[in-house]
């Protein structure tokens, strides 16, 4: 599978690699991006909004030209969900059968979890689908600029706990990226940024833009951290720093 051009004329310069390249992996430390549904496994479409926002100028001396005020939308599912109960996310989710396609899925879902005005948004380029083994979700990350930013916030508790926009360059700090390994055998990519821990699913399309982004700063790809103790830790203040 390929990744789909949407509006490859809207994307800012600083923004051309990532939407013009498709995701990589050149430590193998990234599964995310090669998960694809077993052969005759039923799938459920859906979208997540990949939201990049900052100033449409590069920055001329910055790595990648990446601007200062670069950000990303993510927010935090509500704890008590049924499945990815508290895990940081894009926003995004399941596609409607009135949905125009999967862009259309992921800018109605951003505008119903975060109240974001999708007026604002210029839908870039899709990537190609992820498939997410707990939910049988099948998703397709849809990558965009956010020209005309609105308040965001939660819309509803029920859904997310928190939405923030975090700047790229807190996570592209080579201080905030290491790798997870959980207790049931996954081990993958991870950043720790204003509280939170960002790993799994998000953490791979990210990890997987910012190889071909040109802004990324070489990290340890050979930290690796246990799950459970880096979240009770994040959580608490209490624990260990890590495990390698």
């Amino acid at each position: 599978m390929t990744g789909r051009l949407v509006d490859p004329a809207a994307a800012p310069e600083w923004l051309r690699a990532v939407t013009h390249t498709l995701p990589s992996d050149p430590n193998r430390v990234n599964p995310i991006l090669n998960r694809r549904p077993p052969h005759g496994r039923p799938v459920r479409p859906a979208s997540v909004l990949v939201l990049f926002g900052g100033s449409v100028d590069a920055d001329p001396v910055a790595v990648g030209g990446l601007p200062a005020d670069a950000d990303i939308l993510l927010t935090q599912r509500a704890s008590t969900m049924r499945q990815h109960s508290g895990q940081i996310a894009f926003p995004g989710g399941a596609a409607d059968p009135e949905d125009d396609g999967p862009v259309d899925t992921a800018l109605r879902e951003a505008e119903e979890e975060t109240g974001l005005l999708r007026s604002g948004v210029r839908p870039l380029a899709t990537l190609p689908e992820i498939f997410i083994p707990p939910s049988g979700f099948d998703v397709t990350p849809v990558l965009a600029y956010w020209h005309d930013p609105s308040p965001v916030g939660v819309v509803d508790a029920a859904e997310a706990e928190r939405v923030v926009r975090v700047p790229v360059r807190d996570l592209i700090d080579p201080d905030n990226r290491f790798q997870v390994r959980h207790r049931a055998g996954y081990q993958g990519p991870a950043f720790e940024v204003d509280g939170m821990l960002v790993w799994g699913f998000t953490a791979g399309v990210l990890a997987g833009l910012f190889a071909v982004s040109g802004w990324e700063l070489d990290w340890d790809h050979r930290d690796v951290r246990d799950l459970d103790v880096t979240l009770t830790r994040i959580a608490t203040g209490v624990g260990e720093e890590g495990e390698r």
